[in-house]
């Protein structure tokens, strides 16, 4: 699936893609894009244009690329494991997808609210789900 930024500085192949999107309701994608994070993953990906992307620590496990060009969001990744989610809004073949799950419901906006029957889960229980899974937040 290819998808690009705005500008089209950044191109992304990704291979394999998922045939669902993640929501991530939490404080820090609201405030990122202006609303959620739709995350779409791959089981491998391919970049043009790095030298146009800025990646900024969003928190100790967290990172958060955009074109540094335009604007758009490009991925966020889980430090731990370097795995990577990429905007679902960079691939115009992303628009018929489903969603997967939201997660950090309890921290998302009113006006974000996304109907549609599929699993939801609080910041806690995802925190707990990956500190089951082996992981640290402290």
């Amino acid at each position: 699936m290819h998808g690009h930024c705005l500008c089209g500085a950044v191109q992304i192949e990704l291979v394999a893609p998922k045939d669902e999107i993640e929501i991530c309701q939490c404080a820090m994608c609201r405030r990122w894009g202006g609303a959620f994070y739709p995350a779409l993953a791959g089981e491998s990906f391919s970049i043009t244009g790095e030298e146009s992307i800025t990646a900024y620590a969003s928190s100790d496990w967290g990172e958060r690329a955009f074109c540094s060009t335009c604007g758009t969001n490009i991925w966020w990744r889980f430090k731990p494991t370097g795995n990577r989610s990429f905007s679902a809004g960079l691939f115009d073949d992303a628009t018929g997808l489903a969603i997967e799950k939201e997660i950090f419901v309890d921290e998302g906006a009113e006006w974000c609210s996304l109907e549609g029957e599929h699993p939801r889960q609080t910041g806690a229980e995802v925190i707990a789900e990956a500190k089951a899974a082996g992981f640290s937040f402290d």
